[in-house]
């Protein structure tokens, strides 16, 4: 499980052939294989490193949810390493488990943040209520509005330095992870109904 605070950044070495390999973050000494990391918000396994790269394989249905499957080689990536038992739970709860692609429609500047505008994947709408938590490419974020399967979140200027959503422009596609709770109470209530 993750919180969606991003530690670090890296970047894409080389892809190809279900493997996925990144810059190793100096921070990250503590990995070894087998440790799980949110990859642009992807939970994936460290098979193989070394004191300068992360290797990963991502599976076919990986690919196909996420952005990892159109990911280049010098792209730069969102962190985080799995959160340990008596962490600091900041963000909210994130699986790493992409639920889709949305599309970034706009970025408006307003002085020192941004409000990035994201079309989501239809199917993922009615998971998604307004002041509620939404993951893109792994960041924790807060839903500002929700116009039909239009959301916008405001980006605060730690997250557009510390983060890839500051790269983002329109055009743009993020991984999308909705909340893992309202998730849980979506599918309890209509299964009730």
């Amino acid at each position: 499980m993750f919180t969606g605070i991003i530690e670090e950044t890296a970047i894409v070495l080389s892809v190809g052939g279900g493997r996925l390999t990144l810059s190793r973050p100096a921070s990250f000494v503590d990995i070894a294989v087998g440790s799980s990391i949110a990859v642009a918000g992807v939970c994936l396994t460290v098979i193989k490193l070394d004191a300068e790269s992360l290797a990963f394989d991502v599976m076919g249905e990986t690919r196909n949810k996420s952005t990892l499957g159109t990911i280049r080689e010098g792209e730069c990536v969102n962190l985080e390493r799995a959160l340990c038992a008596g962490d600091r739970f900041e963000g909210h709860m994130v699986q790493g488990h992409a639920e889709g692609v949305g599309k970034v429609v706009s970025r408006e500047r307003h002085g020192e943040w941004a409000l990035l505008v994201v079309q989501l994947p239809e199917e993922l709408v009615p998971a998604v209520t307004h002041k509620g938590s939404i993951a893109l490419d792994g960041v924790s974020l807060t839903v500002v509005s929700l116009q039909g399967a239009q959301c916008s979140v405001a980006l605060i200027p730690h997250t557009l330095e510390h983060t890839t959503l500051g790269l983002r422009k329109t055009g743009d596609t993020v991984n999308v992870e909705t909340d893992v709770i309202g998730r849980y109470v979506r599918s309890l209530t209509s299964r009730i109904a």
